[in-house]
């Protein structure tokens, strides 16, 4: 059974006798901050100079500097900066001026799990993610609540890595809601695994091979559009708020029926092989390495073009053209 912690469990004083630098502020990088810095937490942003971060940064009162002196100036160091470029900041602008007994925490465990980072003797490596996006972590916490977060730990040479990942949540308003203790190995690969076999990649596929077959048929886009993608937000609502017998006891007996007739004819023995596959690159290794791969090359091998391909499907299109219909929709097209 995982172990659960709330507020009641943590030391929040311990963070409070550090200095934390909060590496980035993209969406989670603002959230981290801002709410540390609202729970009396010493906190600083490191920016590369000239980032168009750094002035939005210092309009909330938060104090900014060049990344290798914000980690120069912490005892704490939290990475919010994208998977592909972390080692590198890490590297030339982080390592250098971590001292022992220091602490580098992470919000995903991707480059410490892949030997991408290897941190020097003598510092506690930690992790504390926040199972939601930033932009919610954030808003939970200024409402009095908070968002479920992870901790696990890594290295522990203070013999205090574990409290102060504990601390740290509770600080960012994690310990409101449920902190969950992990291990940066199940952490990075269940994760890698929901996105892509799951939660996006089998998703998206799903959805475009249901509104593919549908439009091949004969039917109308639009129609496609709705039964096969609009909708889908519904039904995983309805999960969210209460498990799958929560959607099934709100649909109809018709659409009931349907799923149990229909899901193991979708999802049979080939999908499954298939994710075990995918699992297995993930645990071996092969996926990051090829993700890296990539984005060495400047995203030139098949990311792009990919992106741009996707981009143009009919979906997208009559998409844009439905959703100008829907004035309730907080619109954000690209």
């Amino acid at each position: 059974m995982i172990k659960k912690y709330y507020d009641k469990d943590c030391n929040i004083n311990l963070l409070k006798e550090k200095t934390v630098a909060v590496i980035g502020f993209g969406s989670q990088g603002h959230a981290h901050a801002l709410n540390l810095k609202e729970s009396g937490i010493d906190v600083l942003v490191g920016l590369r100079k000239g980032s168009k971060s750094w002035k939005k940064a210092e309009s909330f009162g938060l104090r900014v500097y060049e990344v290798s002196e914000a980690s120069q100036k912490a005892n704490v160091v939290m990475m919010l900066v994208p998977d592909e470029v972390s080692a590198d900041i890490y590297n030339s602008e982080v390592a250098p001026y971590m001292k022992k007994g220091d602490t580098l925490m992470y919000a995903h465990g991707f480059n410490i799990h892949y030997c991408l980072v290897k941190p020097a003797e003598g510092i506690d490596v930690a992790m504390v993610a926040p199972k939601g996006p930033g932009h919610t972590v954030r808003s939970q916490f200024v409402k009095g609540n908070g968002v479920p977060s992870l901790v696990a730990v890594y290295k522990d040479y203070s013999g205090k890595a574990k409290d102060l990942a504990l601390a740290y949540a509770s600080a960012i308003g994690a310990g409101r809601a449920g902190i969950l203790e992990t291990t940066f190995k199940e952490e990075t690969e269940t994760d890698l695994f929901g996105e892509q076999a799951v939660l996006c990649g089998g998703i998206c596929e799903l959805m475009t091979a249901g509104f593919e077959t549908l439009v091949e048929a004969g039917y109308e886009a639009e129609m496609a559009y709705f039964e096969c993608i609009h909708e889908m937000k519904l039904i995983v609502d309805m999960i969210v708020e209460g498990g799958f017998s929560n959607m099934r006891n709100s649909i109809s007996n018709t659409a009931e029926y349907g799923d149990y007739y229909a899901g193991k004819k979708i999802i049979g023995k080939e999908t499954r092989d298939a994710m075990k596959n995918i699992l297995e690159d993930i645990q071996s290794g092969a996926f990051a390495s090829q993700f890296m791969q990539e984005f060495s090359s400047g995203r030139k091998i098949e990311f792009l073009t990919t992106r741009r391909r996707k981009k143009e499907h009919q979906l997208e299109e009559v998409g844009k053209d439905l959703r100008s219909m829907m004035t309730w929709l907080n619109k954000k097209e690209n």
